[in-house]
């Protein structure tokens, strides 16, 4: 992976955590540099995913590439959110 590739993958990070925050229902326990890192973190397994699937490259916006994101992003937040929820 270039320079490029982990730098779009930050910032498409960003918004895929913010998107998956926004699925999910009622309010998280988590901060917004928790959610950047899931967003992160999804976005990098989702684009590793689509590889795997064969749906990271089609001609224009590659939603299957981005719901398997936003969808990884709504569980890691979910799972970090129960994971640091109040006792």
């Amino acid at each position: 992976m270039e320079i490029s590739g982990i730098f779009s993958a930050i910032v498409i990070g960003i918004v895929v955590g913010v998107l998956g925050r926004l699925v999910l229902p009622g309010r998280q326990h988590i901060g917004v540099l928790w959610t950047i890192a899931v967003g992160i973190v999804a976005a990098l397994i989702g684009t590793a995913l689509a590889a795997a699937l064969g749906v990271a490259d089609t001609r224009g916006i590659d939603w299957i590439e981005w719901l398997i994101q936003i969808g990884l992003a709504a569980v890691g937040v979910a799972a970090l959110d129960r994971a640091k929820a109040p006792r």
